[in-house]
């Protein structure tokens, strides 16, 4: 491969020798690396076994003691392990890369999945054949009945089943309308780590045990509502603290049989550790960390929350630890990152499994993504980098792993340090880090109900969106609506090709009869309000049935709002907590330039009629080439052309109002994101072609960014479309994801550092929302589909997430690649 300017991580892919610059120093974490990078991910039953056998032994009871007394099950019996060379414990699985099973989410369909698992294309997974007959024999049948999932199916209408799955077959999603709850327990979210650190899990025993004591013994409501929820917190407390003791115990045990003095000793810390942390407050940076790794692995036995529990503001609530174990001479910087990178690379081990299908559709790669933030501002309102801060920064820098996931708080006083530090580590080229506005977050946050110290300390969480710790209360997996399935079913009036002459959506009539272009347009509204319709009647009864179902009790003992109230974290209404949801608007760009299209060529300069687009349309193009490069010539997103920015402005603010009028009555803010993951991926793969002159299956925009190669006029461009395109006027909006993708050499040297600084800080001043940069080469990434054996490391950002490339299905790879690739900043 021959390339004038490759990015730091391309030399270190192509030329492994450079990469050994880094290796010094990190030694004890690159063997870690090299024992599990190339292993094939396994399925681990124990957590699935565990939690079934004590489901079966609690029927009848309270749902929240049977949920805690589920996790001290697991926590007495589940296999310990303390892997070679680690100095931080705590695996919620096997040895290796591992995923574990949800049977609580997925019993519907545990045995097919099993199945078909080592054989599927997106993300799959290798299990012991008596690992499968544990799941298939002792799991499966007995969740077979009782899952939220077939609950969810039979509550729907049926105009909103037939939109959301396939009646004759409610496993398999139409990805029109498509409901995310059933696939995970929560969405993204961020616990109160420092409440642990500060007070260990011995401290929140006694105080619910002390509010336990105070109930009223002949209450009805203090007996079958705030008894139960205290029983649970108690337990869990209990569970975790004898998981804790049972790695202390071995570490103690295997000290005694090391050989080798440094490890020895090793083990010995190790010992000491857990049998201190999590149940007492962390006196040191290293016990803080242990104890946080102890939350966040528990956190994952507890349930399956969407993309892993995030990390909160690590910079912020370690630094305590750090400065003062510094100033006193018992931790180096050196030390603290490897302690760190300990833990990375036992993120990098958990693999979030996904037995459903549109599940692993939406998540390729293996993702997760557990978001360490840094930066931004303290709740007073000044500036929170501090040094721990450009020590995350530096490991990202140096460490060539896709975990964790970093996220870089921008506000307008940033330092100008800080920045160049962003800048440089973007120019790393593995897509780290995201960068989110608090010019834009902060201001939403305080419109929806938010105290300034509470927006200020908000934390990134999962893919784009952020949580206020003890005050965000809302978990319910959102909608995701294909957009794009709206301009074809106003194309072929309410019906689609990939389903034939079955009527998904309205009939709107037949465009081609359809005189001006107003007519044309209140039919598309028409269908994607209907859209509207159906993902809001999906949420109602989510909301309304996810309760019945899930329970968090390590989640809720985490929570300020959820002790107390003595309520569930589930629970649909928690006094004084801000419920912030959203649904997703998937296909943006392709929708904008698709209305951008049709307005210009049939109904402004009549270059084409509505029935001979429609033909080029039904035939994918086919035989009418001279049509599509005409679709492919009109004004397109992306471009900070008023024509195509002021339709996709009307797009957001129609769907917006809709959010403003209804989502109160489901009793939460349901505000419009973009955010696709990579479900613009599947859902493209049921759009035929659409008149933007994208071929049919193909993939959808994604996110806020243009169109693939649609983009023609630079990156500010880009981010001047955002500005242009989005209703700031009304708080009804959350999200909007923004890939750029830029060629090394216009990033290069000094020069291109300070080119970035400032493109950041414009990205800032424009109030965006989120920004991440994939810094590669095409002549790279086409490499490595053909040699995936020698690019087997090469990392790249695929929508929040980061990903090793090789990993991701074709579609999606050629989707990253089709982007485009500016040259200029």
């Amino acid at each position: 491969m021959s390339t004038c300017c490759l990015s730091p991580h391309e030399e270190r892919i192509i030329d492994p020798q450079k990469g050994k610059v880094n290796y010094e120093g990190r030694e004890r974490v690159f063997k870690i690396l090299e024992s599990f990078q190339d292993l094939r991910p396994k399925i681990d039953v124990e957590r699935a076994k565990y939690f079934t056998e004590s489901f079966k032994a609690t029927e009848g009871q309270p749902l929240q003691p049977r949920w805690a007394k589920a996790l001290m099950h697991i926590a007495q019996n589940i296999t310990v392990y303390i892997d070679d060379q680690q100095l931080i414990v705590g695996r919620a699985g096997a040895q290796g890369r591992y995923g574990i099973v949800f049977p609580e989410l997925d019993g519907d369909f545990l045995g097919l999945a099993i199945e078909q698992l080592p054989q599927r294309v997106e993300s799959p997974f290798n299990i012991d054949p008596d690992d499968a007959q544990i799941i298939i024999n002792d799991v499966a049948p007995y969740w077979k009945g009782k899952t939220f999932h077939e609950e969810l199916a039979k509550a729907l209408p049926e105009d909103t089943l037939k939109v959301t799955y396939d009646p004759a077959d409610p496993l398999a999603s139409r990805f029109i309308v498509n409901e995310t709850a059933s696939f995970r327990s929560s969405i993204q979210w961020v616990h109160d780590y420092e409440k642990v650190l500060k007070r260990g899990f011995k401290g929140i025993k006694e105080e619910a045990q002390a509010k336990l004591d105070q109930l009223d013994p002949l209450s009805p409501a203090d007996n079958m509502e705030k008894r139960p929820f205290l029983e649970a917190v108690i337990i869990t407390c209990d569970a975790i603290v004898v998981w804790a003791n049972r790695h202390a115990h071995l570490a103690a045990q295997m000290a005694k049989l090391e050989k080798d003095p440094q490890r020895k000793q090793e083990l010995s810390d190790i010992a000491e550790r857990c049998a201190w942390v999590p149940e007492h407050p962390a006196r040191n940076f290293r016990e803080a960390v242990q104890s946080q790794w102890f939350v966040q692995m528990f956190s994952r036995i507890e349930q399956k929350t969407g993309t892993i529990i995030s990390n909160g503001r690590m910079d912020q609530y370690f630094y305590p630890y750090y400065q003062k174990d510094v100033a006193e001479g018992i931790l180096t910087p050196q030390q603290a990152i490897e302690l760190l990178e300990c833990m990375w690379v036992g993120m990098a081990q958990f693999i979030d499994l996904y037995l459903s299908p549109t599940g692993g559709a939406f998540n390729e790669g293996y993702a997760h993504w557990e978001a360490v933030t840094v930066g931004g501002q303290t709740p007073d309102g000044v500036d929170a980098t501090n040094e721990l801060t450009y020590l995350f920064l530096e490991s990202k820098q140096k460490f060539p792993l896709n975990y964790p996931d970093l996220a870089a708080r921008i506000h307008s006083r940033s330092p100008e340090r800080y920045l160049y530090e962003v800048a440089e580590t973007v120019k790393e080229g593995t897509g780290f880090p995201k960068l989110i506005n608090d010019e834009e977050v902060v201001p939403l946050l305080l419109s929806k109900g938010a105290k300034f110290a509470e927006a200020l300390d908000y934390a990134v969480s999962g893919c784009a969106e952020c949580r206020m710790p003890n005050r965000d209360t809302y978990t319910s997996g959102n909608p995701y609506i294909n957009f794009a399935a709206a301009i074809e079913m106003t194309l072929y009036n309410g019906r689609m090709l990939k389903y034939g002459d079955e009527q998904l959506g309205l009939e709107t009539g037949d465009p081609t009869q359809f005189e001006t272009w107003d007519e044309f347009w209140k039919a598309y509204l028409a269908q994607q309000t209907n859209f509207l319709k159906h993902a809001f009647i999906q949420q109602h009864i989510i909301i309304r049935l996810r309760a019945q179902h899930f329970a968090s009790p390590l989640g809720s003992l985490m929570h300020d709002l959820c002790m107390e109230n003595c309520l569930d974290l589930h629970q649909p209404v928690i006094k004084g907590g801000i419920d912030l949801g959203y649904f997703e608007l998937i296909g943006y760009g392709t929708v904008v330039d698709s209305l951008a299209a049709i307005k210009k060529l049939v109904y402004e300069e009549k270059k084409l009629t509505m029935a001979e687009l429609l033909e080029a349309v039904r035939n994918n193009f086919e035989g009418h080439e001279v049509i599509r490069e005409m679709v492919m010539h009109t004004p397109k997103y992306g471009n900070n052309d008023p024509y195509s920015d002021v339709i996709a402005k009307e797009v957001d603010r129609t769907a917006v109002e809709f959010t403003k009028k209804y989502s109160r009555e489901l009793g939460v803010h349901l505000d419009l994101r973009l955010v696709p993951f990579t479900s613009h991926v599947p859902f493209g793969k049921v759009v035929s072609a659409t008149p933007n002159g994208r071929k049919a299956w193909m993939p959808l925009a994604d996110g806020s960014s243009a169109s693939h190669g649609a983009d023609v006029n630079g990156p500010t461009a880009v981010l001047l479309s955002n500005f242009f395109s989005k209703n700031y006027g009304y708080r009804n909006r959350a999200a909007r994801l923004l890939n750029i993708k830029l060629s090394p050499s216009c990033v290069a040297g000094e020069e291109g550092s300070e080119k970035l600084v400032s493109f950041i800080r414009t990205w800032c001043d424009l109030k965006l929302w989120h920004i991440q940069f994939n810094i590669v080469n095409r002549e790279t990434l086409l490499a490595a589909k053909q040699d995936p054996d020698k690019y087997r490391g090469l990392i790249v950002r695929v929508a929040g997430y980061s990903a090793y490339f090789v990993d991701l299905s074709s579609d999606l790879q050629d989707d990253i690649i089709a982007r485009t690739e500016h040259e200029m900043l």
